[in-house]
């Protein structure tokens, strides 16, 4: 796989002192953990080593990592797209049909079915909860950006930087990666 970063024990320690080994900052090690994984997941290893460090339970830790949505305990795509499947952005100007439609242009140009991670480990897709971004409907979430107004054009496109690895570039501008 492309681009997918080996964690280290050392880096996951860096990540814990960064926090002061700090249990009350459980989540926010846990998240940067999962960010510092290059798939979107914090394995087991990692989970044992913060316990110990924090000396937090390794059953907290684990219910903390199945409770949240935002957490996952196996390997995604180095992009996690995430699809709102709140009722707003199906009925968002009228537009139930393109909302419902909306997921079907996520697969087809991903080529991959929700719930699934493309072969190059570059693209996982999962519905989500609403991200309040509803006068823009229908919406997709890729890390902390929030992309909105989606027509297939501009789906094909978020797709493509995913693969290209440079969505961060992409900032709703569907130009910048057509080419």
């Amino acid at each position: 796989m492309n681009n997918v970063r080996e964690l280290s024990e050392d880096a996951v320690l860096k990540i814990m002192e960064d926090y002061e080994n700090d249990p009350q900052q459980l989540i926010a090690v846990l998240l940067d953990i999962q960010a510092a994984s290059g798939r979107n997941y914090v394995d087991q290893q990692w989970a044992r080593l913060v316990s110990k460090v924090l000396a937090v339970p390794f059953s907290k830790i684990f219910d903390v990592l199945t409770f949240y949505a935002m957490f996952s305990t196996t390997p995604r795509g180095e992009y996690l797209i995430e699809i709102c499947q709140s009722a707003p952005c199906h009925f968002n100007n009228g537009s139930l049909g393109r909302a419902l439609q909306v997921v079907s242009w996520f697969e087809d140009a991903a080529g991959i079915k929700m719930g699934q991670t493309s072969d190059d480990g570059k693209i996982t897709l999962a519905r989500t909860s609403c991200v309040g971004a509803c006068e823009i409907g229908p919406v997709a979430k890729i890390g902390d950006d929030v992309f909105g107004n989606l027509n297939e054009e501009k789906i094909k496109a978020l797709v493509k930087c995913c693969r290209e690895g440079n969505v961060s570039q992409f900032q709703n501008e569907v130009s910048q990666c057509q080419n």
